[in-house]
């Protein structure tokens, strides 16, 4: 599953394009209050199966934690129950590396 992972650059221009993509950050609240992308919708790893029916099935999604792993483990989850969703490769921390520097890193 090669596009499992999607990179930053690749999900902001996705984004510049207007494309209808839910932004799932699965991090815990503290990390989503020091640093988050804009429209992102914050829904704890542990707390996403008590919340499935909060994440679109009928468009792409895009699962963002800090470094890229936690992420991968909720997409390849939210697969499983049939939902179209990627990983951010590198996680909001290369996101902040490589497109937009006025996220904060921690």
């Amino acid at each position: 599953m090669d596009d499992i992972q999607i990179e930053p650059e690749a999900l902001a221009e996705s984004l510049q394009a207007g494309e209808n993509i839910f932004l799932l950050d699965c991090r815990e609240p503290w990390e989503y209050e020091a640093a988050s992308i804009a429209g992102s919708t914050l829904i704890p790893m542990r707390s996403i199966p008590q919340n499935l029916d909060k994440i679109p099935s009928d468009r792409p999604v895009v699962v963002i934690c800090h470094s890229g792993m936690r992420s991968l483990d909720v997409a390849f989850w939210l697969r499983r129950q049939g939902i179209q969703a990627r990983s951010l490769r590198g996680g909001i921390d290369q996101w902040s590396q490589e497109v937009d520097p006025n996220v904060p890193r921690y």
